[in-house]
């Protein structure tokens, strides 16, 4: 036990006598380290942005919009403009089986809502209830839509958090009346604050059931009868969200008279196919930046072997005056193998600290919509710390082994 401590004071001691070949050798590794969790902790930032922003419409979102059909296949000259209809939503619900849930969706944006605190202008949006099961809507307080307000087109209404702010200004909702066009509507919950920042709509929301809506607030123009904004709806699984996309538009095109090969004549928002394609983005930027944060690593690693290969090399004349006092060469090799682990898991840890300070300093400042601050990757830093402890450790091990295997009295000749 004494002897390992002594083997721990030599190496202060050599650490402090050579303090600018010690500080170049831990400001490499240190450097080295950290570049690499910050380069890793950027894609990991963007990779959950952009995660977090697909969370907030729910899991596996689809959308499908009004359109327009070309009386001749492929020719958009001769396009009509279609409205979805309730009949649209039926005909999916009973004919295609790779759904699992759909609603329709009829939206009102120039509406005026007016409580007896305060009024503003937001989106009043009609659907069933099972919308919430689709989209991703926590509730704050109070209770959702359900079926017996649907059936019996009961004047309720559900409140988004900047709407529920405007209009009652800190006081209790739940339980108050609200005029929307005046048009009376008890409040019978409210949700929790969607997203971050004031972009997204969610909050400026009035949920009421779709048959008063439809009674009360329905679309207007030609060929509006049981005309609806939209229709939401969910694939079976992930992996079946094309066959799904591919019975509804069967069915749309059914409906309204047209060949559904023709794409041109559906708009749609597929999210699944939106993850898919940013995580392949997102790999493919997680490797750049890892391959970047690697090369910086490699050339750490290469300043901190020739900083062992001439430190060791500079003290073959100690190794030698160690060995004529007695040392042995597991003693001499024991110090070197300590002395480069020190250096590089001190330096390492270093690197990391600096690293993970620096984003839990970004991470106090909201990022822009896609974007979360860096992440630090545990694995990350501990690969790039063990990768950089066994570089110093060969670089110091290699050439002692060769100067203590010299006799003394050859190793005291070395220059």
């Amino acid at each position: 036990m004494r002897g390992l401590g002594d083997l721990i004071v030599q190496i202060f001691r050599n650490l402090w006598a050579h303090k600018l070949r010690s500080f170049l050798t831990m400001f490499g590794i240190a450097w080295g380290v950290g570049s690499l969790l910050l380069l890793v902790g950027l894609g990991e930032g963007f990779r959950s942005g952009n995660k977090r922003d697909l969370s907030q419409y729910g899991e596996n979102i689809m959308f499908i919009f009004p359109g327009r059909a070309p009386a001749v296949q492929g020719n958009m000259n001769s396009a009509r403009r279609y409205r979805l209809t309730y009949r649209d939503y039926a005909d999916i619900r009973t004919d295609a089986p790779h759904v699992l849930a759909a609603t329709p969706v009829l939206t009102k944006e120039d509406t005026r809502a007016v409580s007896e605190f305060g009024n503003a202008n937001g989106e009043v949006t009609g659907i069933e209830p099972q919308y919430r099961g689709i989209r991703f809507l926590p509730m704050r307080e109070g209770r959702w839509l359900d079926a017996l307000d649907e059936s019996e087109k009961r004047n309720v209404v559900v409140l988004g958090d900047e709407m529920r702010k405007n209009l009652f200004l800190g006081r209790p909702a739940v339980g108050a009346t609200i005029l929307l066009n005046d048009i009376r509507f008890e409040v019978v919950g409210t949700i929790e604050r969607v997203g971050r920042g004031d972009n997204n709509s969610t909050n400026m929301r009035c949920y009421i059931p779709y048959s008063v809506m439809n009674m009360y607030f329905p679309l207007t123009g030609e060929e509006s009868q049981d005309a609806i904004s939209f229709i939401n709806y969910q694939p079976r699984t992930a992996e079946e969200h094309l066959l799904a996309q591919d019975e509804i538009r069967r069915i749309v095109a059914r409906n309204h008279g047209f060949d559904y090969h023709d794409q041109d004549a559906f708009e749609g928002w597929d999210t699944v196919q939106q993850a898919q394609m940013m995580g392949l983005i997102f790999d493919a930027m997680n490797t750049f930046l890892g391959t970047v944060g690697m090369v910086t690593l490699a050339l750490g690693a290469i300043g901190v072997i020739n900083i062992m290969l001439v430190a060791v090399s500079d003290r073959t004349r100690e190794i030698g005056l160690r060995k004529a006092l007695g040392a042995t060469k597991r003693s001499i090799l024991l110090q070197f193998f300590l002395e480069g682990v020190f250096i590089t898991l001190f330096s390492g840890l270093i690197g990391m600290g600096l690293a993970g300070g620096l984003m839990a300093f970004l991470g106090r400042y909201q990022g822009p919509g896609g974007f979360d601050p860096p992440k630090l990757v545990p694995t990350t830093a501990a690969l790039a710390i063990f990768s950089l402890m066994v570089a110093g450790v060969v670089a110091g091990l290699y050439p002692a082994r060769k100067a203590a295997a010299l006799q003394p009295v050859d190793a005291l000749r070395q220059e």
